[in-house]
């Protein structure tokens, strides 16, 4: 079977699959939006608010990672813009291709409206990612329309080709951003951001370093309410997942999304633990031991390099720190 013919099969069993679901979604996508409105959606107002943006592999991986921090910006007003830089359109064991991809789309459509943020996905396919002129174009600019005060993405030591590419794609957009002759037809930043990478426990070339941690306890249960409206990817199991995942009545779905919701608790418990002494640092001790769940970002080398005083102005949702 070539290449091709896989690919048609894996939209004939989407297909099938969606129509033996219910997934009526896919048939009824919302139409894009106007140019109009398109353009309101890449640049947010000039308000004095923060803008961030964070890009994520695919149509999941933002929301896992920053997903409780996003909550915290735009509980206080900022701005938060989440990029899927692929479609997914092969994240799942019985659909592919397009309609795979809408459905995908949909889903962080909706977790968006959770969180309260913008949410974009590239017309890249799943698994294809690669670190190109043509792609470091597309971040650069996607970083200059957000007129973006922190970039976050995955460090460029990643288990998955994508994460991995985002990671060199973001780097190599650190200095590009400010260049005025590159892109020129999206104007240049006139402050270079600081940029971030998110969390993760790969040890080689070099561990993660939680230089921000986050709290996120009090958002957690609306993270979590993003997350399982992923369901392609938590509640069904993504590429990895099996017909069994599959729930057949509301009973079963909502024991499946609980457990999705306790299996991503002991994730966000894990990290905590794991960045405990920063969450000491930054809470101070009595309130950092306290932290149950967080999320950790680390300062990438390339960008602006804040002070302590500055990544509490970044992120504002920290305590300040006890007057000496």
């Amino acid at each position: 079977m070539t290449r091709w013919q896989w690919y048609a099969c894996g939209i004939l069993s989407g297909l099938i699959l969606a129509g033996s679901l219910g997934f009526a979604q896919l048939a009824t996508t919302p139409a894009a939006p106007t140019p109009a409105a398109a353009a309101a959606e890449k640049t947010p107002p000039d308000d004095g608010r923060l803008r961030i943006i964070e890009f994520g592999a695919h149509p999941d991986d933002a929301e896992i990672r920053a997903g409780g921090a996003a909550l915290l910006w735009s509980d206080l007003g900022h701005h938060v813009k989440f990029v899927s830089v692929t479609n997914g359109d092969i994240g799942h064991w019985a659909a592919a291709g397009g309609p795979l991809a809408l459905r995908r789309a949909a889903e962080v459509r909706q977790a968006a409206r959770v969180l309260g943020i913008t949410t974009e996905v590239l017309d890249i396919h799943d698994g294809e990612l690669e670190p190109t002129l043509e792609n470091r174009r597309t971040l650069t600019r996607l970083i200059r329309r957000w007129n973006a005060d922190i970039v976050i993405g995955h460090r460029p030591n990643d288990y998955h080709p994508d994460h991995r590419y985002v990671g060199v794609l973001m780097q190599d957009s650190a200095f590009m951003v400010s260049v005025p002759f590159f892109c020129p037809d999206a104007p240049p930043l006139r402050k270079n951001p600081v940029f971030l990478y998110s969390y993760d426990n790969f040890q080689r070339p070099n561990p993660f370093r939680p230089d921000v941690a986050v709290a996120i306890d009090s958002v957690l249960d609306r993270k979590l309410d993003a997350l399982v409206a992923i369901e392609s990817q938590f509640v069904e199991g993504g590429a990895l997942g099996n017909s069994k995942l599959v729930p057949a009545n509301d009973a079963e779905r909502q024991t499946r999304s609980q457990q999705v919701r306790d299996g991503f608790k002991r994730r966000f418990a894990y990290i905590a633990d794991r960045c405990r002494e920063k969450l000491l640092e930054l809470y101070g001790p009595e309130d950092g031991k306290q932290v149950r769940y967080a999320e950790a970002f680390e300062i990438c080398e390339y960008g602006r390099q804040p002070t302590k005083d500055e990544l509490r102005q970044l992120f504002p949702f920290l305590p300040k720190p006890a007057a000496r």
